[in-house]
């Protein structure tokens, strides 16, 4: 093997992969966050709500989850604008990983809601609590932990498939890579480089999910 190693033009950009690191935590922070609140409300419809609403979460569970991602981003960003919406690249990627998250995290928390036995909702009940206090403490709480490790595996597969908005010229670190290569013809190096800083993000995020499970699940279920 002839190939002569040389990264010194991959860490001459090294800003630019910072900057392209910062845009794929930026992304994956605000789907994860948006993703969560949105499937809350979500699984509220599917589980509480009026049956016409319930089918509607349903198909669009089944229609998000048995469609391919890179799909849902081409039509986000190349097919609504034939019906006047039109998004920049950044925004389009944020609103395919929302749409993405959202259909996945409903059905993990849905499964932990349902896991909760009806006769702590009817014990509830019975000691007049309210019905928010009943899906914040008997059930939500609950379920949320059953299922905190499922949704925190998601939420990682999330971030890996931020790579995948490259595609339409978001800027995020795949994207910096990629251009970076085209300019400098150092693949090996750059996407060494690149998966390295995946690993380290990604292990970052693994650890700051365990910790938010020691501190929010630190308590037992009846306080």
């Amino acid at each position: 093997m002839n190939y002569d190693f040389d990264f010194a033009p991959v860490f001459a950009r090294w800003p630019d992969l910072l900057s392209g690191a910062w845009v794929t935590l930026q992304l994956s922070f605000g789907a994860m966050a948006i993703g969560l609140v949105v499937a809350v409300l979500g699984v509220w419809g599917r589980t509480a709500g009026p049956k016409p609403l319930q089918w509607l979460i349903a198909a669009y569970v089944e229609i998000i989850r048995n469609t391919p991602f890179i799909v849902q981003i081409f039509f986000i960003f190349f097919g609504l604008p034939s019906l006047g919406i039109r998004f920049s690249p950044n925004a389009a990627a944020l609103v395919a990983l929302v749409i993405n998250v959202t259909a996945y995290a409903i059905e993990i928390l849905r499964a932990g809601i349902e896991a909760i036995p009806k006769g702590q909702t009817e014990a509830g009940t019975a000691l007049a609590m309210s019905r928010l206090q009943i899906f914040r403490h008997v059930v939500f709480m609950p379920a949320l932990r059953t299922v905190y490790p499922a949704l925190t595996s998601q939420f990682i597969f999330l971030f890996l498939s931020t790579s995948v908005v490259s595609v339409i010229s978001a800027n995020d670190l795949t994207a910096t890579g990629n251009d970076i290569n085209a300019q400098t013809f150092a693949s090996f190096e750059i996407y060494l480089v690149i998966t390295v800083i995946y690993l380290v993000m990604s292990l970052g995020f693994s650890a700051l999910f365990a910790t938010i499970h020691r501190i929010a699940f630190s308590y037992p279920l009846s306080r």
